[in-house]
């Protein structure tokens, strides 16, 4: 599925996206027609939706989401006046990725503001999920209700989401979406090929972002095209951070008893929190606390 629904009573109107976005609103009159989800791929058109059409498409293709419930469809300019009147409101535009974003976003409720965003970079897909694990399993150790954006596994505190990957824009707003009403605290987003698709964390605010390795001019280069590539917002308050040697000693005092094959990881975990606001005694509290129930 890729698609993304309006949250509560936010309403989307034709006629807004039009004037806002420079978009050409065929007819004019259906300025008042509200969509209630975005999609771009047919299987995912329900009643209400705007489908996001791609790059060519017929008027066959269209007569077919307009059959699936389809309330509009956003079609590349080039199209103008090559499509048959499929009996629908039509937007021609040609959307950038932020443009994208930022109207999915507005539908989906803004999900990453009323969320702790968490995400992970580093030089292979295999590490990277490694330590979304490592910093799940942490942040649920200190008492959160964790969402989890990871090819190898996403989760929505204890739900299993069924994602198609890598996720494009609609998919990363939806799955935000999800983890805020289920109650989660924090979602964790795995930066890798895998998991995410150019430009999917389009107006997706990220308080900290992770990445092993030596805090120097090379890693904070590679960490700043990972967020490019990716589209990632870093906010005013956000830290990019590595481990440092006060992660890397409470990770190794815990590493006996915490459940963890490399306290790399662990250190890795430990330094993200603390760069969000988690203080220190509170981590250590929650690390004696797994010490005594092991």
């Amino acid at each position: 599925m890729s698609a993304v629904s309006e949250s509560g009573s936010r309403r989307m109107t034709l006629g807004d996206l039009s004037q806002r976005h420079g978009f050409d609103l065929v007819p004019p009159f259906a300025a008042g027609v509200t969509v209630t989800s975005l999609a771009d791929d047919v299987d995912s058109v329900h009643p209400g939706s705007l489908y996001v059409a791609p790059s060519i498409v017929s008027s066959e293709l269209l007569e077919q989401v307009q059959r699936r419930g389809a309330y509009a469809a956003m079609v590349p300019r080039s199209m103008k006046g090559r499509v048959a009147d499929v009996g629908m409101p039509l937007l021609f535009a040609d959307p950038t990725a932020h443009q994208l974003g930022v109207i999915a976003d507005e539908m989906a409720g803004s999900p990453s503001g009323a969320l702790a965003v968490f995400a992970v970079d580093g030089a292979d897909p295999e590490s990277v999920h490694r330590d979304v694990r490592e910093l799940a399993d942490f942040l649920h150790m200190l008492g959160n209700p964790v969402g989890v954006v990871c090819a190898s596994d996403s989760q929505s505190l204890e739900r299993y989401l069924d994602l198609d990957y890598p996720l494009g824009i609609l998919d990363m707003q939806r799955a935000l979406a999800v983890c805020a009403e289920d109650g989660a605290a924090a979602v964790i987003i795995a930066m890798d090929g895998d998991t995410l698709r150019a430009d999917a964390l389009r107006s997706v605010t990220v308080d900290v972002v992770g990445v092993c390795g030596r805090n120097d001019d090379a890693l904070r280069e590679h960490v700043r095209r990972t967020c490019e590539r990716y589209g990632c917002v870093v906010t005013g308050h956000g830290h990019v951070v590595t481990r440092t040697e006060e992660s890397d000693a409470l990770a190794e005092q815990a590493s006996l008893s915490y459940e963890s094959q490399d306290a790399g990881h662990l250190s890795l975990a430990i330094a993200m929190t603390m760069a969000a606001g988690v203080r220190k005694a509170n981590i250590k509290s929650a690390l004696r606390v797994s010490r005594e129930l092991r």
